[in-house]
């Protein structure tokens, strides 16, 4: 089950549609549950410097939490939280939509919370890899992350 939480309009079959590619792609469980946030800004400089003590807007952040949900019993992997206003500048300067921008960020945020990192050279690469095989299953092959 996916929650979203947005003051944006998009599509919940888009969204569902990039996590459900993701939880395919590493052969995740599909009944797992996951909370994806659509914010601003602000919000996630304020998370960026509260969490990884960054004072500067980002694109996206996970939060794994990788526990069970007490009701259903159901695996929770945590909260992805992205920043629309941030996503839009970036689709613009790669060149593709916001939509394909806001798909990039989900299956990115996914992989972090399933376990994925790219902060050494191997583990990048591995990460890279499945991002990069999620986004073709999307038809979105030709776009990927952009480092700053």
């Amino acid at each position: 089950m996916i929650n979203i939480e947005s003051k944006y309009d998009f599509p919940p079959a888009l969204i569902e549609r990039a996590v459900r590619a993701a939880l395919d792609q590493q052969r995740e469980s599909l009944d797992a549950h996951l909370s994806i946030v659509l914010t601003d800004n602000r919000k996630l400089r304020q998370l960026n410097r509260d969490y990884l003590g960054i004072d500067a807007p980002t694109d996206v952040l996970s939060f794994p939490a990788s526990e069970a949900d007490p009701e259903t019993g159901a695996r929770y992997l945590g909260d992805i939280l992205i920043s629309i206003p941030y996503a839009r500048k970036s689709a613009q300067e790669a060149g593709h939509s916001l939509e394909a921008e806001l798909q990039l960020l989900i299956v990115h945020g996914v992989l972090h919370l399933l376990g994925h990192d790219h902060a050494k050279p191997r583990e990048k690469a591995k990460m890279w890899k499945a991002q990069r095989e999620i986004l073709e299953a999307l038809g979105l092959g030709k776009i990927q992350i952009r480092e700053e």
